[in-house]
C-alpha cells in the first residue's frame, strides 16, 4: 500500500509505503497540490466501555443532583434494571471508536459489592473478541468507594488476578471520607499485584490538592513513578496558579500523569502549565451515552477538539498539543510500544483530508482510512466487517 502526498504529523509531505504491515519507506511526495494528512493511531487514555448503553433505547439522565455521590446513586438503579449485557453495548462502542481511528484505550470497568466481577468478565469478553482491531487496557475500577462498600478491597484484588491490567480509586475524601484508608488499599494492591494505579479525583480546591500530594508522595515511595494517573483533577483548575505549579513539580518529580476529557462544567487543569511543568498531560472520551451522561460518541479527533476549545487553544502549536494528547502522550501513559509514525514502525495510521494536524483537530474530518498493521479496517468512517 502506498499513501501518496501525505501530509505528516512534521508538517513534511510524502509517499508513505506501507509493507509487511510495517511502515517501510518515506518516498518523495509525487504530487505537488495538496493530499491528505496521516495521524498515528488515536488512543483514548479514559473510557468507560461497561457503562455504555449505545445502541439501546434512549435512557434519560435520572441523577437527582450534580453530586459524584448522586450518579453513583443513579447509575446503580439504571444497571440493576439492565437485560442487555455489557459485552453486547460495549461491543457496539468499540465498533464505533475503532471506525473513527482509535486502536488503543484504557477502559475503567465497575467493581463493587452490587456487580462483584460481572462487568469485569464482561469487558473480558470484549476485549478478546475485538483483540486484533484495538488493545484494551482495563482498570479495576472501585465505582462505589471502597470503605464505604465493603468487601470491594477484596474484588480489587479478585480482578487484578481475573486479568484487570491496573487498580482504580474514586475520590478518596469525598467518597469513602477516608484519604489515608483509600490510597491504603489500592497502593497495596499496586504493590503487591505488580500494577499501575489510575484514581478518579474529581473533588476540587485545597482538599483536591491536598489528595494529588497525596498520591504524589506515596507514587514516589512505593517506586510507582510512571505508573500512576490521575483522571479529572479539578482541583488543579479551582485553585490559584501558584498552588496549580507547585502541585505540578510534585506531579511531576513523581511521575504522575493527568487526564483531561475537557469537560463542560467542571474547571478544567492548566494543560499547558502542567506540561511546561514536566508533567504528562493525556485525555480520554470519559462517559459515552450511558447514566452519568447522554453525551459522547468515543471520536478522539472530536475530543481533541473539545479539550483546546474548553482550554482556550487557538494556536496550530496549541491544537497540535491537544492531538497529541490523544495521541503520543495517551500512548505513552498507557506503554504503547512501538508507537508512532516512523520507519519499520506498525501500520497503525488515520488518514483524514486536511493539509495540517491543527486542521485536523479544528474541523474533525471524517476519517478517511484507518489502518491497523497495514490493513484497511474502517473506511469513510465505516467499519469494514
Amino acid at each position: 500500500m502506498i499513501l501518496r502526498n501525505a501530509t505528516l504529523p512534521d508538517g513534511a509531505r510524502h509517499d508513505v509505503e506501507i509493507r509487511d504491515g510495517r511502515i517501510a519507506a518515506f518516498l518523495p511526495a509525487s504530487h505537488r497540490e495538496p493530499g491528505v494528512a496521516v495521524l498515528p493511531a488515536l488512543v483514548d487514555g479514559h473510557i468507560h466501555l461497561d457503562k455504555t448503553l449505545l445502541g439501546l433505547p434512549w435512557v434519560p439522565n435520572m441523577a437527582a443532583g450534580n453530586r459524584v455521590a448522586d450518579r453513583i446513586e443513579a447509575e446503580r438503579k439504571v444497571r440493576a434494571a439492565r437485560t442487555v449485557p455489557e459485552s453486547r453495548t460495549g461491543a457496539n462502542l468499540v465498533r464505533q471508536v475503532v471506525a473513527s481511528g482509535t486502536l488503543h484505550m484504557r477502559s475503567h470497568v465497575d467493581i463493587d459489592n452490587q456487580l462483584g466481577l460481572r462487568n469485569l468478565h464482561e469487558i473480558l469478553e470484549v476485549r478478546e473478541q475485538f483483540r486484533d482491531l484495538v488493545t484494551i487496557q482495563i482498570v479495576a475500577f472501585p465505582q462505589s468507594g471502597i470503605l464505604r462498600a465493603p468487601g470491594t478491597a477484596d474484588l480489587l484484588d479478585a480482578a487484578i488476578a481475573e486479568g484487570a491490567d491496573l487498580v482504580g480509586g474514586l475520590d478518596p475524601v469525598g467518597i469513602d471520607g477516608d484519604l489515608d484508608g483509600h490510597l491504603d488499599a489500592i497502593f497495596a494492591i499496586a504493590e503487591r499485584r505488580g500494577v499501575g494505579i489510575d484514581i478518579h479525583l474529581h473533588d476540587g480546591g485545597e482538599g483536591g490538592i491536598a489528595q494529588l500530594t497525596a498520591i504524589a508522595e506515596r507514587a514516589a515511595s512505593a517506586g510507582l513513578q510512571g505508573k500512576v494517573a490521575v483522571s479529572h483533577a479539578f482541583a488543579l483548575g479551582s485553585v490559584p496558579t501558584d498552588a496549580a505549579a507547585r502541585t505540578a513539580d510534585r506531579l511531576a518529580r513523581a511521575g504522575v500523569a493527568i487526564m483531561s476529557h475537557g469537560p463542560g462544567g467542571a474547571a478544567i487543569p492548566p494543560l499547558k502549565l502542567l506540561r511546561e511543568h514536566g508533567v504528562e498531560v493525556f485525555g480520554g472520551s470519559d462517559n459515552i451515552r450511558d447514566a452519568w451522561s447522554p453525551f459522547g460518541n468515543g471520536d478522539m479527533l472530536e475530543r481533541a477538539m473539545l479539550i483546546g476549545y474548553r482550554a482556550n487553544f487557538r494556536h496550530d502549536d496549541e491544537l497540535a498539543f491537544a492531538l497529541d494528547m490523544v495521541t503520543g502522550a495517551a500512548a505513552r501513559v498507557l506503554g504503547v510500544t512501538p508507537y508512532g509514525i516512523a520507519i519499520d514502525a506498525p501500520a497503525d495510521l488515520v488518514v483524514v483530508e486536511a493539509d495540517s494536524l491543527a486542521e485536523a483537530v479544528a474541523t474533525r474530518p471524517r476519517r478517511k482510512l484507518v489502518i491497523k498493521a497495514g490493513r484497511v479496517v474502517a473506511r469513510d468512517g465505516v467499519l469494514i466487517s
